[in-house]
């Protein structure tokens, strides 16, 4: 997996992402911490409106900012996103009210919602071999499992010695340190587009790009089935620990590091597993695992409660489907889109994941308070197993990159046509300016 890293480019992008996610991670909790020097007792609510706030930057903004930016040289873009970012962590320890940290977290996670989808897109094309670029998704997936465990120790180690305000300065020094290395890359220029095209065209242009091909109508449930199961565990899991178990605080991060090292082991073994298996093969298995084990697990919780072994291995069980689930979205994307139009479709992911974990955020949390664990737990196991028959009936089984088909309205002189030997012909199939729709009665 590691042999990607011999990439100069790719080794600088892959440092300057893992070091603004502990950025990241450190400001999660300094913004814990700050929220409750505000308010006090009522933090939650502020984190909470905080966490919905990042949420409708990523739905709203992702698009957007790429219509407006993918004509933008990439490097230059990037780095001025990072900066957006550290400034805003130089403004935060100085705010004194809510309004303050909510138009500030807008407007550090409008800046996350452009750079996460560009930096995307532009793998791809720094790997271009498929091996590479599944071993670059993996080690992206670790990144971010490791952020999760690792930050919070950081946070913790960090808080013995000084004030919280002190993190702030760790966040703004990860952010600068990441542009520092972006600026070391030399990133391919994005495919300049055939056509002029208005501000609607390019906004939306990634999303209907993605609604009409069937692979990416499959990842929009498999996104439903991998956000409801992740949200039981990220929203529930405290409340279980401590409410119903009686378990001291560091029990809650215990379980979350069993759920975050099984997505961890998900993502060593990916590589070696998708050289041999399709993505749907793995997928949409994975996310029916993520539906049962839910069920399971609320069945247990209805006849002999919720007991802390059994919810540690649920968890972790958890963490490994919901890493293969989710690590090869990349490689659909990339093969569902042309060059030009990537950028464009990886910002149509950004959103529409992100779409579905706003749905199920609250959802989870409301469950929690109103119907109880285990009862909670099985509303989330259905929704997952119906998302993932959804995503079976999507995403159909036969599922070639080449598919034939024919341009009948074309002229007989047009470039295509030449270039593809014929009216009726087969090529590597996307949607684009010339393939409007999917050829009927094929898979996508």
């Amino acid at each position: 997996m590691l042999s990607v890293l011999a990439n100069r480019t790719y080794r600088h992008l892959f440092a300057a992402q893992v070091i603004a996610l502990v950025g990241t991670g450190l400001l999660t909790v300094a913004l814990g911490l700050l929220a409750y020097r505000i308010v006090g007792d009522r933090a939650g609510t502020v984190l909470g409106t905080a966490l919905a706030i990042k949420m409708v930057a990523y739905v709203l903004v992702a698009p957007v900012a790429q219509a407006f930016t993918s004509r933008l040289p990439r490097r230059a873009f990037l780095v001025s996103t990072d900066l957006v970012r550290a400034g805003v962590a130089v403004a935060l320890p100085f705010v004194t009210t809510t309004l303050q940290v909510y138009v500030l977290i807008f407007v550090l996670q409008s800046a996350s919602a452009a750079f996460t989808p560009t930096f995307q897109a532009a793998i791809p094309d720094i790997l271009p071999d498929e091996r590479d670029y599944t071993r670059a998704l993996s080690l992206s997936r670790l990144a971010y499992d490791m952020e999760n465990l690792l930050s919070p120790l950081l946070a913790a180690a960090l808080l013995t010695l000084v004030d919280f305000h002190v993190l702030f300065s760790g966040t703004v020094v990860g952010f600068l340190a990441s542009a520092a290395l972006v600026v070391t890359t030399t990133l391919p220029t994005p495919t300049a587009p055939v056509r002029q095209a208005g501000i609607y065209d390019r906004t939306t242009r990634g999303l209907r790009i993605y609604l009409a091909t069937p692979r990416l109508r499959g990842l929009l449930a498999l996104n439903l089935a991998v956000a409801a199961a992740g949200a039981m565990v990220i929203v529930n899991t405290v409340v279980i620990v401590q409410a119903i178990l009686h378990r001291p605080q560091d029990n809650v991060a215990v379980a979350l590091g069993l759920f975050g090292g099984g997505s961890m082991v998900a993502a060593l073994l990916l590589p070696r597993v998708l050289d041999r298996l399709a993505d749907r093969a793995v997928m949409i298995p994975s996310a029916a695992l993520l539906g049962l084990l839910l069920i399971g697990f609320a069945g247990e919780a209805w006849g002999n409660g919720i007991g802390w072994t059994s919810l540690l291995g649920t968890w972790l069980a958890l963490g490994i489907g919901y890493s293969a689930a989710q690590t090869p979205t990349g490689r659909l994307l990339r093969r569902s889109a042309s060059a030009e139009d990537r950028p464009a479709v990886f910002a149509a992911q950004f959103a529409l994941s992100h779409a579905a974990w706003l749905v199920t955020y609250p959802l989870a949390g409301w469950l929690g308070a109103t119907v109880g664990m285990p009862a909670t737990l099985a509303a989330l196991g259905l929704i997952t197993l119906a998302a993932t028959a959804a995503a079976v009936l999507l995403w159909p089984s036969d599922d070639p990159e080449t598919v034939e088909h024919a341009h009948p309205d074309l002229d007989a002189a047009h470039p295509h046509l030449a270039a593809a030997h014929g009216r009726r012909h087969a090529h590597a199939y996307v949607i684009d300016d010339l393939h409007h729709h999917w050829p009927s009665g094929r898979p996508g």
